[in-house]
């Protein structure tokens, strides 16, 4: 953990940033050029010595060419003032992160000045997630790179612990697979993947509907909500015209059908928030039900 003194006196900032600016990026690039610089992705690419006596550095060209292959958005040399896309930054990262190893010089080879060196996966995955972390820390993104070197968007602590903890069981197996796929996906780092979770937790609110016995759609979603709350009480209305509403903004928007007439959602912000806000209306109705939450 950054030790800063702004961090001790006044606290880290919430994570709320989705984007790697020129500033972060400048940081996230010395540290890899650092790291190609001291061998510690020679773990994955070795330089061998040239009387064939073991490793003893970083084959940079063995890097480039693999990382060009693996994230092709990536442009090779990298650029200090150039900032790539966050996702290719992130996928830029996890690539590093599957290379690095703490590199320990060995024997010392006189005649062409270099130490054959070994690795350390565990210690050099260890320094290079915290390096990174810190600073994307002390930039308030909203990303980290978990211990096992994958890049993971991270939420404000009291919806993470809330998503992160929910339960489906719905008794409708369909329903559970789509509440769950729209929880793990709107955890991942992408944009497109979070407009899918999105997608998903729709489509198991619509479905959700149908759980309750009664003659038609309109019959089973009342008798789902009278279960949440007394029939007839202001919060039982209440939460009929917020139902009302979902299913508005559901059709309204291109969430869960791609008409021309239907507006496309324009920003991250707008997405995480109709997540949240359906993911609080289809928890309480989980936990109402007796299905979960």
């Amino acid at each position: 953990m950054s030790t800063y003194y702004t961090d001790r006196e006044y606290g880290t900032r919430p994570p709320s940033i989705d984007t790697i600016d020129e500033r972060l990026w400048a940081g996230l690039y010395s540290l890899i050029q650092t790291r190609v610089g001291d061998g510690s992705f020679g773990l994955r690419f070795p330089e061998q010595c040239p009387d064939g006596n073991g490793p003893c550095g970083c084959d940079e060209q063995a890097f480039h060419r693999v990382l060009a292959a693996e994230v092709p958005w990536i442009e090779w040399p990298l650029s200090p003032t150039e900032t790539p896309e966050t996702p290719v930054i992130l996928d830029l990262l996890e690539f590093c992160a599957g290379a690095v190893g703490e590199p320990i010089q060995g024997v010392y080879h006189s005649f062409f000045r270099h130490h054959h060196l070994s690795w350390d996966r565990e210690a050099g995955l260890g320094r290079f997630v915290a390096d990174v972390n810190m600073l994307f820390r002390r930039n308030a993104l909203a990303f980290e790179i978990t211990p096992a070197g994958e890049a993971r968007r991270l939420l404000p602590t009291p919806l993470a612990d809330t998503i992160g903890w929910t339960l489906f069981q719905t008794g409708d197996a369909e329903t559970d697979r789509l509440l769950e796929a729209a929880q793990r996906r709107f955890l991942l780092p992408k944009p497109e993947d979070r407009q899918d979770a999105l997608e998903k937790l729709w489509d198991a609110f619509e479905r959700l509907k149908t759980l309750e016995p009664g003659a038609n759609k309109r019959e089973q979603a009342d008798a789902l909500l009278d279960r949440v709350a007394a029939p007839g009480s202001a919060f039982r209305q209440a939460l009929g015209r917020e139902a009302m509403e979902l299913t508005s903004i559901g059709n309204s928007f291109r969430i869960r059908h791609s008409e021309v007439t239907q507006e496309a959602l324009t920003s991250p912000d707008q997405i995480d928030y109709l997540f949240t806000r359906m993911f609080a209306f289809v928890r309480m109705v989980l936990r109402g039900t007796g299905r979960g939450g």
